[in-house]
């Protein structure tokens, strides 16, 4: 018997946004800041990254309460080189720390063509994607990394080490062709695909996830309290690996299994590091150059043969930017456990939601 598919209501992104910035104000935030963070948490959904949009809520509201991270975080920015910033998070939201971070290495970017930024005493700071948007919009290119708290096996090994750190990259398009955006897991499935099917009680394909026991499991409860497979065996593991040294040994972070699990160690802070590299696309040649390269490119790989004519040629990040064209329009689907939980959180801090504020009109 099959079961039927929950109920969807389509989300308005910029009521959700108002909505979600007021909760976070009242949780402490300046209001510059609730709104970053509601940015980056309605843009995750938007793109269809649902892991990293407005259902981390809760954990970010309750390790707020805790005093694990700080509202009004004093960032502390350092000059160690000329095209350099060495940012001090003071435990604030990683959203909030990381767009700190992205502003000090394109400033530097401006000046000498690069520019980079490391990052110690973050947390979470959602997904990649949207700091490589950011600078793509401002003209550059740009390599964002993090590390993150321990769940996959190093190569070779049986128990979490090394966390599922994202590989994220984007470069301005051409004069027709889109941005590449990519921002990929170095595990075979971001983790938080596995928790989010764990809090809607479905199972996982095979092949993602062991439990604490080392066997394959498609019980995502196991699953989160096992391990993630880095993806491509050794290849996923030396990249992460490589995580660890970019964002944590360099930057003074924690690394090598010592970063905090949001959702599992409640008493400590994080201590996540990011590294952010940014830099003019057309440092080698000049802008219309570049854009026409670039455009060559795409159509190039666009002009390949198709292993599926009825599959279409994609570059990275088209995909998601497809997706959030399409909830801007017709809204971002939501079941009513999502709506609830927006409601339920709003409520904590004393705001009173009305859900059908949140619907989009059409």
């Amino acid at each position: 018997m099959s079961i039927a598919p929950e109920p969807l209501t389509f989300v308005d992104a910029e009521r959700l946004k108002t909505s979600v910035a007021e909760i976070f104000r009242q949780l402490g935030l300046p209001a510059d800041d609730a709104a970053v963070v509601a940015h980056y948490l309605v843009l995750a959904d938007l793109r269809g990254v649902g892991t990293h949009g407005v259902s981390r809520i809760p954990i970010y509201a309750e390790r707020l309460r805790r005093g694990l991270v700080r509202a009004r975080p004093q960032i502390r920015v350092t000059r160690p080189a000329s095209a350099a910033a060495h940012v001090d998070g003071d435990d604030g939201l990683g959203f909030v720390v990381a767009r700190r971070a992205l502003h000090e290495a394109i400033e530097a970017a401006a000046t000498y063509g690069i520019g980079m930024a490391g990052v110690f005493n973050s947390t979470h700071f959602g997904m990649a994607a949207g700091y490589l948007l950011d600078a793509v919009e401002a003209g550059y290119a740009a390599f964002v990394f993090t590390n993150a708290s321990p769940s996959m096996p190093v190569w070779g090994g049986r128990t979490p080490f090394l966390g599922t750190s994202p590989f994220a990259f984007g470069a301005p398009g051409g004069n027709g062709s889109p941005p590449v955006i990519l921002d990929m897991a170095t595990s075979v499935v971001a983790r938080g695909k596995i928790r989010r099917a764990m809090q809607k009680g479905e199972a996982i394909p095979a092949g993602w996830a062991l439990d604490a026991d080392g066997r394959e499991t498609t019980d995502a409860r196991r699953a989160y309290e096992g391990i993630v497979l880095p993806l491509g065996g050794p290849k996923g593991s030396g990249l992460s690996l490589m995580m660890e040294v970019l964002a944590g040994v360099m930057t003074g972070a924690a690394f090598g299994g010592e970063v905090a699990d949001q959702y599992r160690d409640r008493d400590r802070p994080q201590n996540v590091g990011h590294n952010l590299i940014v830099f003019r696309p057309e440092l080698f040649t000049d802008v219309s150059t570049y854009r026409a390269r670039m455009d060559a490119l795409v159509e190039r790989a666009r002009a390949c043969p198709r292993a599926d004519e009825g599959q279409a040629i994609l570059m990275p990040g088209e995909p998601e930017a497809g997706r959030m064209a399409e909830r801007l329009v017709s809204g971002i689907p939501f079941t009513e456990g999502d709506i609830a939980m927006v409601r339920e959180e709003a409520a904590r801090v004393g705001l009173s939601l009305d859900a059908d504020s949140l619907v989009k009109e059409h």
